[in-house]
């Protein structure tokens, strides 16, 4: 076991305090710097090595739902179900986000769910997140109330989570069977390419919104999540980015029951945006590296063709102009990555 010393933190593997113990949790990035406000007295023992198998005590199943009144029932009768059929003690826990429709009433039918509620709505990102809030379970199965997702799937993602000791399982559907199907296609393709391009990962399933998670993992992030459906997308590149133990489990996936919330184009530029911004975030030399090394290449490509066209060497202004933006986009690269790397040092 390694030791680490009372204020200090190695951000490869993050000591967090447990009553009993303290574990060890991979966390890295600007992201850290929003913990350690949190953390400022905890005194730091042990790290744990990770284990090939832990056991699961309690699942906290988070339902965000924003006028599901026609799918809601039907999900949640498949989910306790589905739960109780299992060999884990669970809690169902659904925040209906605003509705204006009848989905509080129907969610009140069901006896054996916690209902919570928004008085208006704030998005899918923050239903989760209050969702996750008032869970008590270790692990934390988030799904959608649309009718989209195998919730009957459920039990065998926490399988391989408790098996193989991981720190989030994603579903990941393998096909689209949403509205406008052709836009959605092509738009998630390029987004999970670019994503998977600037992190480095790859990513089989970018915003899938049925997931398991540690709780005691997912909780640091939270401060920095968005508010709306990009929180699914978040989350998956902040894990992976930060060194965790992450896997990708195929499941089917259904046409939505009610209206859909999708906007082409508002939410393919929230999503780019959303991509480089988070491994930007997290490892800042992925994004201003290959921009600089363009910049850079663009430069002396004009210098070349300056020079061949005019017969002699020529350097113009425009030129100079293109080489200064790309050694300080590698400067504050750099820079960005020190920032990183300052907060990773024990």
């Amino acid at each position: 076991m390694n030791r680490v010393s009372k204020g200090a933190i190695s951000f490869g593997h993050k000591a967090v305090r447990d009553d009993a113990h303290i574990r060890s949790l991979p966390f890295s990035g600007i992201a850290g710097l929003l913990a350690l406000s949190h953390w400022d007295n905890v005194s730091y023992t042990t790290v744990r090595v990770r284990e090939a198998h832990v056991k699961i005590n309690k699942v906290s199943v988070i339902v965000p739902t924003y006028n599901e009144e026609e799918a809601i029932a039907g999900d949640l009768e498949v989910i306790l179900e589905t739960m109780e059929a299992s060999r884990w003690e669970y809690e169902v826990i659904v925040v209906n986000d605003g509705s204006t429709d009848r989905t509080a009433e129907v969610v009140r039918g069901f006896e054996n769910v916690k209902l919570l509620e928004h008085r208006e709505n704030r998005g899918g990102g923050f239903a989760r997140n209050t969702g996750i809030k008032a869970a008590t379970g270790d692990v934390v199965m988030v799904t959608d109330g649309d009718g989209t997702y195998p919730n009957q799937d459920m039990p065998k993602l926490l399988e391989i989570m408790e098996n193989e000791n991981l720190d989030m399982v994603v579903g990941a559907r393998t096909k689209e069977s949403g509205t406008m199907r052709f836009l959605r296609m092509r738009a998630k393709w390029f987004i999970r390419k670019l994503a998977e391009k600037l992190s480095g990962f790859s990513i089989p399933d970018l915003n899938s919104g049925l997931r398991a998670m540690k709780k005691d993992v997912f909780m640091p992030f939270m401060d920095i999540l968005p508010w709306g459906h990009s929180w699914v997308s978040t989350i998956t590149l902040a894990m992976l980015s930060s060194g965790y133990n992450v896997d990708f489990v195929d499941i089917d996936y259904f046409p939505r029951k009610g209206a859909s919330t999708f906007h082409p184009i508002k939410d393919t530029y929230s999503y780019i945006t959303l991509v480089i911004r988070t491994v930007t975030w997290f490892n800042p030399l992925k994004v201003f590296f290959p921009l600089a090394l363009l910049t850079i290449a663009t430069g002396i490509v004009k210098l070349i063709a300056d020079s061949i066209i005019h017969n002699y060497f020529r350097v113009t202004g425009v030129t100079i102009i293109v080489l200064l933006v790309g050694i300080q986009l590698v400067a504050l690269g750099l820079l960005a990555d020190l920032v990183v790397q300052r907060v990773r040092r024990p």
